[in-house]
């Protein structure tokens, strides 16, 4: 068997998202889940009878035994778990961070530790938690059309990270992920494998045969669910990216607008007579977006280029960011991708941060040339990871 235990390369910053749906996780089950597993079911529960009712019991149930065989968790899980023969808008909500052990948990919260900041650093904050709950609804409800009649609880955030999985599977296709392999006694080391062979593998391998093949197995693991969240996953990483394009493309300016605004095209002369310094002092007072892309992209670049040459690392960085945020259409986004390693580059700490850019400019290369630049820029980086002994 193999398990993955890491990612790579990894985004800046902290994914806070991340790290606070891991704890709300671990706090319910911690805090609420198990101390009702072993607690005593109480019979003023209204839900309590309609649980047994729900099971087929007919006639007199002594206290004896239900005390005996429904605990607290039993009711806890019918109550806030989603069962799709009646359908309950929280339900679909809360049945995400309910879990039915420590093992159903440690593999959610291990998939979402390792491939969630990569996505939330990608869409941001507030639309990754969006997305990780859209995920988790979708899921759900794919997996009720299969069981439209069952009154057997869906629990667990599987579906809601199989989203995140289903993104990072459309927009990481270069990211490896190390994988422990564990064949005892035989083999027993970690290797880096592609992520989507490794998400592939799971999807296909783990979820969809065994979805076609076993539907009525009765494994308690809700194949449906974590398949139609990654279609889910992949349907709203698709979206995203035709969006932002659109968007890019609504945004360009009419030829009105760029006579009104001819004024900033004279960062081009200046970058022409090799008057970098003002043109790149002109293009850093530029302080709206749409003033920003009224200048040519060949310009901007050239301005990056040249706050890099000059150890202004801060500033270029700045400039590079902003064409990659702002035109992700744009046919220099290669060069973008690759300015914003080379400043990375800079200082060794964040040669992670650099092998993310250099595999996007490598991604979106529109040249031979670029392409090869990168891959140059990747070997390097592995080199010297190899050689500090990471």
């Amino acid at each position: 068997m193999f398990f993955p235990i890491a990612d790579t390369p990894n985004p800046p910053g902290r994914p806070y998202v991340t790290w606070g749906l891991m704890a709300v996780n671990i706090a319910v089950y911690m805090l609420i889940s198990l101390p009702a597993s072993s607690g005593k079911v109480n019979l003023n529960d209204p839900f309590l009878w309609e649980y047994l009712r729900v099971l087929g019991l007919h006639g007199q149930v002594t206290a004896r035994e239900v005390y005996q065989h429904v605990s607290a968790y039993d009711l806890l899980v019918f109550k806030y778990g989603f069962r799709p023969a009646d359908f309950s808008p929280v339900a679909l909500i809360t049945s995400l961070f309910l879990h039915g052990g420590f093992m159903h948990l440690a593999g959610n919260m291990l998939f979402l530790f390792i491939f969630g900041d990569n996505v939330e650093s990608r869409l941001g904050r507030f639309r990754y938690f969006i997305t990780y709950l859209g995920c988790g609804i979708i899921a759900t409800l794919f997996f009720s059309l299969f069981a439209a009649g069952s009154q057997v609880p869906l629990i667990g955030a599987s579906g809601a990270i199989f989203g995140v999985l289903g993104c990072y599977f459309l927009w990481f296709p270069r990211n490896r992920v190390r994988c422990f392999i564990f064949l005892f006694p035989f083999i027993m080391t970690s290797i880096y494998l592609s992520a989507r062979l490794v998400l592939g593998f799971y999807l296909v391998i783990d979820n969809l045969l065994p979805f076609v093949f076993t539907a009525n197995s009765g494994s308690g693991i809700a194949h449906g669910a974590h398949i139609g969240g990654f279609i889910g996953g992949l349907g709203i990483a698709w979206s995203a990216d035709r969006y932002y394009l659109f968007f890019n493309r609504k945004r360009q300016p009419s030829t009105k607008q760029n006579r009104e605004l001819s004024s900033l095209r004279r960062i081009c002369p200046a970058v022409q007579a090799g008057e970098l310094e003002r043109a790149a002092e002109c293009y850093l007072g530029i302080s709206t977006r749409d003033q920003r892309q009224q200048v040519d992209a060949a310009d901007v670049m050239a301005v990056g280029e040249h706050l890099l040459s000059r150890g202004r690392f801060k500033e270029a960085l700045s400039v590079f960011r902003r064409f990659i945020a702002e035109r992700p259409a744009d046919k220099k986004i290669d060069e973008a991708y690759m300015g914003a390693g080379k400043v990375m580059m800079t200082n060794p700490r964040y040669a992670t941060s650099a092998y993310h850019y250099f595999l996007s400019a490598h991604d979106l290369a529109g040249s031979e040339e670029t392409a090869a630049e990168a891959k140059a820029y990747l070997r390097r980086i592995e080199e010297l990871r190899r050689e500090s002994g990471e």
